[in-house]
């Protein structure tokens, strides 16, 4: 048997030009893509460096004010030294959660009700409507809750400053919730109604449980934007020296006690600002930080099922 020759043929000019223009044209993409990546990582950076500077600020400002009597102790008189804020936390937590009782369901049902009805002409006119009162200025809504509720009832009280800030969380829980529901797959929402599920039962405890992980974020965002909203509160819970927990009665609030506090003319008062607003920054991060955990960990549940 003859052994054959194996001969190797060498490229041509036209496949080295073609190999060469190949090499460069790697070689500029991945130029681009490491500059893209760190134009990227820049803006990323960027985005991160005011709550990083505010939070090193307040740190510094407020920290050393921190204490148990300032957890604990009501507010001092002019000229005293000492003090806390203990009104004014309780009363925040107060008004929060009157807040949350009120635009919560309202916000999720109607985000529910766009998501569910997209081309019907009352939807499409709620959605509108909600982008229009989303970026409706913080006082204007004050001064709608004055008009409608402190006049009709004679004086200030938490409830109107709960319900100012609840309609002020609504559309923004409603945008959310509804982009959250459209990405609900349809085979869930025909299995149920296949299964026999009414349309309003399958919204409620299918799709809003399936999509309940970016409703709960968006409910956050919400909660952060208002929890340290100023001018609503001033038309409405009015502020309150000394100790209430009546939501029928002017409620202190932490916003409104640093505002008062910033704008005074004694330094005590204004280290006691700084740590406020700390603790006012450190609540909303408690708060996220806690929803986010508990969310993630029922959904390892279920995905370990």
């Amino acid at each position: 048997m003859t052994a054959g020759v194996i001969r190797t043929q060498r490229p041509s000019a036209r496949q080295r030009a073609v190999g060469e223009r190949a090499r460069k044209s790697l070689g500029r993409r991945r130029a681009v893509n490491g500059v893209m990546l760190g134009v990227l990582a820049t803006a990323a950076v960027i985005t991160v460096l005011p709550l990083l500077f505010i939070l090193g600020h307040l740190v510094t400002k407020g920290a050393t004010s921190l204490d148990l009597a300032f957890f604990t102790h009501m507010p001092t008189p002019v000229g005293e030294a000492g003090g806390g804020m203990a009104n004014a936390i309780v009363g925040t937590l107060i008004i929060i959660g009157l807040a949350m009782l009120f635009g919560l369901p309202v916000g999720v049902g109607a985000g529910l009700y766009l998501a569910e009805n997209r081309g019907a002409w009352l939807a499409n006119s709620v959605r509108f409507l909600s982008d229009v009162l989303n970026g409706l200025p913080s006082i204007v809504m004050g001064i709608f809750a004055w008009q409608f509720l402190v006049r009709p009832m004679g004086h200030f009280s938490a409830l109107s400053g709960g319900v100012a800030l609840g309609v002020m969380m609504i559309p923004m829980i409603a945008r959310t919730t509804e982009e959250m529901v459209r990405t609900v797959p349809t085979s869930l929402r025909e299995a149920a109604l296949a299964l026999g599920y009414a349309r309003w039962r399958t919204g409620l405890t299918i799709v809003l449980r399936t999509a309940s992980a970016g409703i709960v974020t968006g409910v956050l965002v919400s909660l952060a934007r208002v929890a340290g909203e100023t001018a609503p509160l001033l038309f409405t819970a009015f502020g309150n020296q000394f100790w209430s927990t009546s939501v029928t009665q002017p409620i202190a609030a932490l916003p409104l006690q640093i505002f008062n506090y910033a704008i005074s003319p004694y330094d005590d008062w204004h280290r006691l600002a700084w740590a406020g607003a700390l603790v006012l920054i450190a609540l909303i991060l408690v708060i996220s930080i806690v929803a986010r955990v508990a969310t993630r960990a029922r959904f390892d549940m279920g995905s370990g099922d």
